[in-house]
């Protein structure tokens, strides 16, 4: 058994894993060719590539865990937490060198296995967040106007991008300028990385989303996507009722966040 970087050579191991995960939505083989030198691990067993792991540098000096997978035949043989503590000693060495000082992940709310692994090692939910889905087909696309995001763009103290979080800083708007799109309807913006289609929403309230997610579904469609998804903060869980009535689908319909952002402090 090994742990070492991932190699080009490793992608068809990669895409077997992310065509088993999330049914065929999990996002790892798309951004296998990005995240190759960049702390991004495999997990080798006999020869076979069996689990991942990466960690990325965010602004604010943060650690970001994501991409732990282990292949479906190997789960509960305590892989993930072998990745997952392998992380957290990467992340104790670059805290060592100056370069984060906390760690930090999200992770699904029925994810048992990742809060626990979480909790046991002194992680704390410093956030929680909704996902909702939406499909292109219910909205008549209208399109938006891209601009140039200023710090006064960046509404929220934790802001999603995609599926990593950022605090509104400068150094956080540059980084945004380099990994998203802010785009601009009739007065109200929202956000979306570069290559997905997970949007966040820079004004919050019923009557601003109605009029965004039309401009929402037209980038969804130019991506070639059939279905986009909204991340909103867990503020707005009074207004649960009137997103369903927008046409935003909550996944597994639960009435709490159902995404938990956790933070280690190292320093």
């Amino acid at each position: 058994m090994l742990i070492r970087e991932a190699r080009p050579e490793d992608r068809p191991f990669i895409e077997e894993i992310a065509r088993l995960t999330w049914d065929g939505e999990d996002y790892l083989a798309r951004v296998f060719d990005e995240w190759l030198g960049d702390n991004f691990y495999v997990l080798e067993l006999d020869g076979r590539v069996i689990g991942t792991a990466k960690l990325t540098v965010l602004p604010g000096k943060v650690g970001w865990l994501e991409g732990l997978r282990v292949h479906p035949e190997y789960r509960g043989r305590g892989y993930g937490r072998l990745l997952h503590d392998f992380l957290l000693e990467l992340g104790e060495g670059l805290a060592r060198e100056g370069k984060i000082e906390a760690l930090e992940f999200e992770t699904y709310f029925l994810n048992r296995e990742s809060i626990s692994m979480a909790e046991r090692t002194g992680f704390r939910v410093k956030a929680k967040f909704f996902v909702f889905s939406a499909k292109v087909g219910d909205f008549q696309p209208e399109e938006p106007e891209k601009i140039e995001p200023e710090l006064s763009d960046l509404t929220l103290g934790l802001i999603p991008v995609g599926w990593r979080f950022v605090r509104r800083s400068e150094e956080a708007l540059n980084w945004i300028r380099e990994n998203a799109y802010i785009y601009d309807f009739n007065g109200f913006r929202f956000l979306v990385s570069k290559k997905g289609a997970t949007f966040t929403p820079l004004d919050v309230g019923l009557a601003t989303l109605k009029a965004m997610l039309p401009a929402m579904a037209w980038v969804a469609k130019e991506r070639g996507r059939e279905s986009f998804d909204v991340m909103l903060p867990s503020g707005v869980k009074p207004l649960l009722p009137g997103l369903r009535r927008l046409g935003l689908f909550l996944w597994d319909e639960t009435e709490g966040p159902n995404v938990l952002v956790f933070r280690k402090k190292l320093i």
